[in-house]
């Protein structure tokens, strides 16, 4: 840069934490063109504006890895629950669940991923990936976006939702879709292995798949068949997979769920340790929360969920099938106490925000949860908790873990904001550094790195997560001493406090808390 040339916008004197789990120092930060184009004492140079951030954190936009916004943004491009709390770029396309590609019968496809849909305005008007990414880029969202290839399009479109092992044709005909939107820009695959009718896939599917994103050095991503009682067993799954393909591979949300599982997350890591000690790239992410969020129809067993969501319904009106569930049910690592209702399609007064067990009056909840899944099918939401702090603990702590919130950019004035949402999906973030850095649990470098530059590179985002010269212009400026979370349990589409500024692509988004209305967000495509 000559002398005469502007600085779009300068960063001055802030705490710069740049993403490489470097210690922090006192710097000026220069943006233009939608880049970082300097760090350092820049005291002087010529600015269009200058940004005060004396006694303020400035680091790289948090890069959340795991979400599920693969439609939420497509209801509200402006990303309010995410941008707001720092986060400037997500990847969609997690735990299996998406909406690309569309091989066969839409509603049954659109059954299958209740999860992800909130607002039924949003059309799925594509076929494919290129065609999902080009509806992204066309509503200019706030934040940038990468996509993962789910699964379930997958084997719903091309198995169906049958209990049996894909055939050799159509094991061909899987990874060739997969390949394609590879080369169209995904950057990775994901599975979810609790979510029908992937709880069908056998490990030689997952293995094929692992075999296609390894030959184009892209990311696995897990959601593992059991976090229960069979937590290490489906942990054994994954990395036999990753050491047989040399896949990049991702756990998500490592997590023990129920008493009885306590403990098991850190058997789980040493499992993960040894396998990275012998060469196999495997990390996992976590969001700093005691409960999780999920579909209700999580806890039925696999054969309850043959032939998809229509039938599902169905079969869950038959005493015979209502009685089977129930006697499985009993040995649940959860209790009903413990599984919260977070949202209903129709909003049902008096239904979300309560207990499962609150809403059956004390008795068995089995009843009042077979008949929300047999009237809402996969769209019931669930908060669940019964996890123990010293595994979140040692899962955050861990040097191969990062920051995933596994939530979804939310409007609470709109379609998205109904219902009783976990609150990870406004605060995961700021709750990271209020409860477990400014408490002494966690380094302030080592969990902006674990939000930053080590997110951005297990999803091979080459162009961000750190400050420095040359990369994306994606900043946070916030307050070390007031970054908290305001969201909660009861009351959970409230913002965060601490932010002093989010910046997407060079430009101001977020500033003192308020979104500007700027939508500078790009879609990030692979390669």
């Amino acid at each position: 840069m000559n002398g005469d040339e502007m600085t779009d916008l300068l960063i001055a004197g802030g705490r710069v934490v740049d993403g490489t789990g470097a210690p922090e120092y006192t710097a000026d930060v220069a943006l233009v063109g939608g880049f970082v184009e300097a760090v350092g004492d820049l005291a002087g140079r010529p600015a269009a504006r200058v940004l005060d951030a004396s006694g303020c954190v400035v680091c790289p936009g948090f890069v959340d890895v795991h979400t599920h916004s693969d439609l939420t943004l497509l209801s509200s491009p402006s990303a309010h629950s995410k941008v707001r709390q720092g986060v400037t770029t997500e990847v969609v396309g997690n735990c299996g669940l998406g909406v690309t590609p569309v091989l066969g019968d839409l509603a049954s496809l659109r059954g299958a991923a209740g999860y992800l849909d909130l607002d039924p305005a949003v059309g799925w008007d594509w076929a494919d990936l290129p065609g999902y990414l080009d509806a992204l880029a066309g509503c200019r969202p706030s934040v940038n976006v990468a996509a993962l290839v789910a699964h379930i399009p997958l084997r719903a479109g091309v198995v169906g939702f049958a209990d049996r092992a894909a055939g050799a044709g159509e094991l061909d005909r899987m990874c060739g879709v997969l390949g394609d939107a590879l080369d169209a820009g995904a950057v990775g695959v994901s599975t979810g292995l609790v979510y029908a009718p992937l709880t069908f896939a056998r490990e030689e599917e997952l293995t094929a798949l692992a075999r296609t994103v390894a030959a184009r050095d892209r990311l696995f991503s897990w959601h593992i068949r059991d976090y229960g009682d069979d937590l290490l067993d489906s942990v054994r799954q994954v990395l036999r997979v990753a050491e047989a393909t040399g896949c990049r591979t991702q756990i998500s949300h490592l997590l023990a769920v129920g008493r009885r599982n306590w403990g098991k997350v850190a058997r789980a890591l040493e499992l993960i340790d040894a396998s990275r000690e012998r060469g196999v790239d495997v990390a996992a992410d976590m969001y700093p929360y005691l409960a999780g969020n999920a579909p209700l129809s999580q806890l039925l067993p696999a054969w309850a969920q043959v032939g998809g969501e229509a039938a599902m319904r169905e079969r869950l009106g038959e005493s015979t099938v209502r009685e089977r569930v129930r006697a499985e049910w009993r040995d649940l690592p959860n209790t009903w106490s413990e599984i919260t209702v977070s949202r209903v399609p129709d909003a049902r007064a008096g239904v979300t925000g309560r207990t499962v067990a609150d809403l059956a009056g004390g008795a068995d909840g089995g009843p009042v949860a077979l008949d929300l899944l047999a009237e809402f099918g996969n769209a019931v939401m669930m908060v669940a908790g019964g996890r123990s702090e010293e595994d979140l603990l040692a899962v955050l702590r861990h040097p191969a873990t990062v920051i995933g919130s596994d939530g979804q950019a939310l409007d609470p004035d709109g379609p998205t904001g109904l219902g009783v949402p976990h609150p990870r999906s406004y605060g995961c973030y700021p709750r990271l550094f209020a409860a477990h850095v400014r408490t002494g649990r966690l380094p302030l470098a080592e969990a902006v790195r674990k939000c930053t530059g080590a997110a951005a590179a297990r999803v091979g985002l080459r162009d961000r997560g750190e400050l420095r010269a040359g990369m994306a212009a994606d900043v946070v400026v916030f307050a070390p001493d007031r970054i908290a979370d305001r969201a909660t349990y009861a009351e959970p589409q409230q913002y965060p406090d601490g932010i002093r500024a989010v910046l997407v692509g060079g430009a101001v988004v977020v500033e003192d808390g308020a979104h500007r209305g700027t939508r500078t967000g790009q879609v990030l495509r692979a390669g």
